[in-house]
């Protein structure tokens, strides 16, 4: 396995980037644009973009910016997207590195990210990507997944 990206063997999850959610995240705006980057490159060099909505019936939709660059976007109710049943068999085969971007880092980003390491995937920490409602908590959760904390 590789430290770096390959674009045939990965895969881009955008984890909860909510219409209700977001007005609470710090810099919402920043990350929000850096995941849609993330999303256009991603699809120009051939790597799915898979999307997660966590409760959508109470935090509403993903961003529709966001949510039409998806492949797909799965529903969630477990803050480990992992955890919800029939969710990695969605991951496309052969491709073992994930880059994981949204919100909230302290909660199911990191969790989605720890769970896909227990389960053999490289989860590659897209920091600039990922945002909270509190910078203490996108910054721990940063440095428990091994990244550094973008600069804000």
């Amino acid at each position: 396995m590789t430290l770096l990206c390959e674009a045939d063997r990965s895969v881009l999850l955008i984890v909860d980037p909510q219409t209700r959610l977001l007005p609470a995240i710090h810099e919402a705006d920043s990350v929000l644009e850096r995941c849609r980057q993330l999303a256009v490159a991603a699809r120009e060099l051939g790597v799915p973009v898979i999307g997660t909505e966590q409760n959508p019936a109470g935090l509403g939709s993903n961003v529709p910016a966001l949510r039409e660059l998806c492949a797909i976007t799965v529903e969630k109710f477990h803050f480990a997207a992992v955890d919800e049943p029939g969710f990695l068999a969605r991951l496309p085969e052969g491709r073992r590195s994930v880059v994981i971007a949204g919100c909230e880092a302290h909660v199911c980003v990191l969790q989605t990210g720890l769970r896909l390491l227990e389960s053999g995937y490289a989860v590659k920490w897209a920091g600039d990507a990922v945002g909270s409602r509190r910078v203490v908590d996108r910054d721990s959760a940063g440095a428990r997944a091994g990244q550094p904390a973008p600069t804000s």
